[in-house]
């Protein structure tokens, strides 16, 4: 066996350090097409024009060692679009062990609470909780898009 291989043991989602002892599980991603679904759906019936749902890309994750989290927006950097030269674009990860748990009333809300993150100048940042982001502006949104349905 070669150097590397003796070290490490990889096992579907564990990674042994034979040399350390180390035991770290790593977090699994997947596409989401039907949380993208319901992304789509959401910037339609709410009129979220700023938001191009087509540089919009929805993940699960399984694994993560996260408390609290239920989802994540992330942004592609304005050093990373220059470097790659790529547009703005964001990912909205779900983390399945607490995301799929909810009832479809709570995880439509953790989606709009995402999509509200997202500037209206669409280039890669983001907008904070407070004053931007908050649980009355969240229900004012759900109120709106069931309206819409």
């Amino acid at each position: 066996m070669k150097n590397r291989e003796r070290r490490f043991r990889i096992f579907p989602r564990l990674i042994l350090d034979f040399n350390y002892g180390y035991l770290f599980l790593m977090i699994r991603y997947e596409l989401a097409e039907d949380i993208g679904a319901e992304i789509e759906d959401i910037l339609h019936k709410l009129d979220m024009s700023h938001v191009d749902g087509s540089r919009v890309v929805c993940v699960r994750s399984e694994g993560s060692k996260s408390k609290r989290v239920i989802a994540r927006c992330h942004g592609l950097s304005r050093i990373m679009q220059l470097a790659l030269g790529e547009k703005p674009r964001y990912v909205i990860e779900v983390v399945s062990e607490r995301f799929d748990r909810l009832n479809k009333e709570e995880q439509t809300k953790v989606l709009i609470h995402e999509l509200m993150h997202i500037p209206y100048s669409f280039g890669g940042g983001f907008r904070a909780h407070k004053p931007h982001v908050t649980r009355k502006k969240v229900e004012r949104m759900y109120k709106k898009l069931v309206n819409a349905r």
